[in-house]
């Protein structure tokens, strides 16, 4: 059997070419793709990542806090406060007017709780998405 060519790994462009488009990104969902002129990808985005934001607060749901102990708490709040923390300025802004939620039974707020982490993992999903249009791996 033929060995197959490894596929050379294209080195990464310096920061300074894509680091303020991917920061942008990070604090205002769709921001990024603004940037890149992909105002309808832009559009999508900010609005998908800022609703879901927003329903998880109207079912009320609960920021996580980063807590140590055993391993799984340590996976789940720490892992819940960067999903939360990834929403960018939509976390930072119902941090500062006050939103706190505490954890309670019951499935509206599990969701709510559930819907704020998913709004922070779809802006890091559009976060590296619009890292690879800007270094060009992607149209």
């Amino acid at each position: 059997m033929a060995k197959k060519p490894k596929k050379k790994r294209e080195p990464v462009p310096p920061v300074r070419l894509w680091g303020h488009i991917v920061a942008f990104a990070w604090l205002i969902p769709g921001g990024g793709h603004l940037l890149l002129r992909r105002r309808g990808r832009a559009a999508i985005l900010g609005a998908t990542i800022t609703l879901t934001f927003l329903l998880g607060l109207f079912m009320r749901g609960a920021m996580f806090e980063p807590k140590t102990g055993d391993l799984l708490t340590t996976v789940i709040h720490v892992g819940g406060f960067i999903g939360d923390l990834a929403s960018g300025s939509l976390y930072l802004l119902a941090t500062l007017l006050g939103y706190s939620q505490a954890d309670m039974a019951g499935y509206a707020h599990d969701y709510g709780t559930k819907f704020l982490v998913a709004a922070g993992l779809m802006n890091i999903l559009a976060m590296v998405d619009a890292f690879e249009i800007a270094v060009r791996r992607k149209d």
